[in-house]
């Protein structure tokens, strides 16, 4: 691994996932209660043996930022490991990043820098477990230029990915970015071959045709829509099937894109069998770890009957620093430092970092951002039309989104 550099791709805007990204990048975003769905890529990276690492951001990477410098900063540069963030730098044109390609050739100073010889390249806001170590080393017994991750889907998903046909031997016949429609495998005809956006570019060839690309005046600069089918005719391109370390009976991958999806992603996590194994200890999921004291559960009694407070989890996730007074929850996730208060209920839910709910609310099919209080008494999740009146996302799916801060205001009515 000491010849290959890995770079991150963290800087999307995740406009979909509003208003969970309106403050963060995608990437930063929680999952599954504990972690950032970054925490993914880069776990997948050191389980590799992946120790040199830049990652580029763009915008809103401030909380990213800070997640890095505190759940990452273990490795050393005296030992030639790191993961070094790069905010764009703006060393060719005053421009954000206009696609993937030209996020890459925009920081090709400092890739050139670090002198690879192959260079992986990743999205940082994806949800799977692979070992890039098996990836890189297809890419160097076939001695090929461009080596791209691909995974099956049915064949009426083709419009959500880049779809390759390859011959027998994994090598790409063509590449086609999110067509309409496609012909199925010749052994499966329901399915075709998907790019994961994950790609090991032989160096000398990554740096010609990124600077051949930036002089096209016409091309979007990026890799599945310009570099990618340009590079069929002229060199070797392979593709290297999704070997799912998650060790479950269905390949697990999922892009957390909408609202919906990452719903039902971080709700797979609390299955009494759950797609996502995230209890692996062979091949751990790290993060930023706070000081903070286990989860609590509170009973006690005022009065007996209906008035028995009974604080109990069941079906659900629930991280350090939370405290169940005398609360109900079901089937939910339950961020670091969230308070559950009397004879409230709480079920089917993502609780996000420090939010307070009050006594005798019932919160059902939602997702609550940090540090939002909400008022005692308060129904969210039953009347969704209601929730629309008051200013919140309701997702296709009847989840009820409730943005960051404190928005006691918006109840009262």
């Amino acid at each position: 691994m000491k010849n290959l550099l890995t770079v991150i791709l963290a800087g999307g805007k995740g406009t979909r996932l509003e208003p969970l990204t309106r403050d963060r990048a995608k990437p930063a975003v929680p999952f599954g209660g504990l972690y950032r769905i970054i925490d993914f890529t880069l776990s997948n990276c050191l389980n590799s043996g992946i120790r040199k690492i830049l990652m580029l951001t763009q915008y809103k990477a401030q909380s990213l930022h800070r997640h890095i410098m505190r759940g990452w900063k273990f490795l050393s540069r005296e030992l030639d490991e790191y993961i070094e963030v790069l905010p764009p730098q703006q060393r060719i044109d005053e421009n954000w990043y206009q696609g993937t390609a030209d996020a890459i050739y925009q920081n090709i100073y400092s890739i050139e820098k670090e002198n690879p010889k192959d260079v992986l390249i990743l999205a940082g806001d994806h949800i799977y477990k692979m070992d890039y170590g098996a990836m890189y080393q297809d890419h160097l017994q076939r001695g090929s230029d461009l080596t791209i991750g691909c995974l099956k889907v049915p064949v009426e998903e083709c419009c959500h990915f880049g779809i390759m046909q390859v011959d027998a031997d994994g090598k790409v016949l063509s590449f086609l970015e999110k067509p309409k429609e496609v012909a199925g495998l010749p052994d499966d005809p329901r399915h075709c071959y998907a790019s994961m956006g994950i790609y090991i570019f032989s160096a000398k060839w990554l740096y010609e045709l990124l600077c051949e690309d930036a002089m096209r005046r016409h091309s979007q600069h990026d890799f599945g829509k310009d570099i990618i089918p340009r590079m069929i005719q002229t060199n070797k391109l392979y593709v290297h099937r999704f070997r799912d370390r998650n060790e479950k009976s269905m390949p697990y991958w999922r892009d957390v894109g909408t609202l919906d999806a990452y719903y039902q992603a971080n709700m797979d996590l609390i299955e009494i069998d759950p797609q996502l194994n995230l209890y692996d200890n062979s091949w751990p999921i790290r993060t930023h770890q706070p000081p903070l004291p286990p989860p609590k559960f509170v009973h006690g009694e005022e009065g007996l009957g209906p008035q028995f407070r009974r604080g109990e989890a069941i079906d659900s996730m629930v991280c350090q620093g939370c405290i169940v007074s005398g609360g109900h929850v079901r089937k939910s996730i339950l961020s670091p430092n969230v308070r559950v208060n009397s004879y409230a209920l709480v079920e089917n839910s993502i609780l996000f970092e420090g939010v307070d709910v009050g006594r005798h609310c019932r919160i059902r099919k939602a997702i609550i951002d940090k540090d939002v209080r909400i008022p005692p008494g308060v129904s969210i999740g039953y009347d969704l039309e209601l929730e629309r009146k008051r200013g919140f996302p309701v997702t296709d799916q009847g989840v009820v989104i409730i943005p960051k801060g404190e928005i006691t205001e918006a109840f009262h009515d």
